[in-house]
């Protein structure tokens, strides 16, 4: 298992499983809306494009932020805690993050392209070994970071799930050991590490601190959500022979 921040492409080239990781906020309100009964998620880079997808689904809900904030005219913002069952169960949403989207569509063109948190590490862990040790390929986690920053909670978020590989059947580059080094030091007090980074500090001041509480919890939903043709769902009910030969 490997990431690096300009590596995306190469990991598509060598058709390897990306996990694309952006805790605050993005895949962390992708994981919970999809634990919550969200049909799909559509991920688009710009809010112009999220407004005329929107016209062409005038039922699904339009989502996201631009630093931090709901765009004008949209149905949510970009809080998992917004995406309630209530609010999303049998919807499609078309979202657009500042980071997260845009991390998603640059990966697009992989054959296996899965999104993880903290939220859903232990799922995202063990779905993405079965399928690199079934394709006989690697893993790459792709750090969308703040702006594509570093960023302290996607970071850690990789060593959560390099720590939830079953059996230590991964090789870990040492970017990855040392993201496992960093959880380990920090996962008794998780939610206290991440509210150190830069980003949190700015959610919080956004008045957006249960939000960074809530994402910083460790495999609260068992969900794995796999973008495909364009849409993200979830992979036990995503369709097609590769997947049923992993997963049925």
């Amino acid at each position: 298992m490997e990431f690096f921040a300009r590596g995306t492409l190469k990991a598509v080239k060598r058709r390897d499983v990306i996990i694309v990781i952006d805790v605050l906020r993005c895949c962390s309100t992708i994981v919970t809306a999809l634990a919550n009964g969200a049909t799909c998620i559509i991920p688009v880079k710009t809010i112009l494009e999220a407004r005329r997808l929107k016209k062409r689904h005038p039922r699904f809900v339009v989502a996201g932020e631009r630093k931090g904030l709901k765009p004008k005219g949209f149905d949510l913002g970009n809080s998992p805690l917004e995406f309630s069952y209530r609010n999303v169960a049998g919807r499609g949403i078309i979202l657009t993050t500042t980071s997260g989207t845009k991390a998603i569509s640059s990966s697009r063109k992989g054959k296996w392209v899965l999104v993880g948190a903290f939220l859903n590490a232990k799922a995202i862990a063990e779905a993405s070994l079965k399928i690199a040790e079934k394709e006989k390929t690697g893993i790459f986690l792709v750090l969308a970071g703040k702006e594509g920053q570093f960023s302290l909670e996607d970071f850690l978020c990789a060593g959560a799930i390099a720590e939830s590989f079953p059996n230590r059947r991964v090789e870990l580059s040492d970017a990855a050991m040392a993201a496992l080094q960093s959880f380990k030091g920090a996962r008794h007090s998780l939610d206290t590490t991440v509210k150190q980074g830069s980003h949190a500090q700015y959610l919080e001041k956004k008045g957006f601190n249960h939000d960074v509480e809530f994402c910083s919890q460790m495999n609260v939903f068992n969900v794995v959500p796999f973008l495909r043709e364009g849409r993200i769902v979830l992979l036990e009910t995503s369709f097609g022979s590769s997947t049923q030969e992993l997963f049925g």
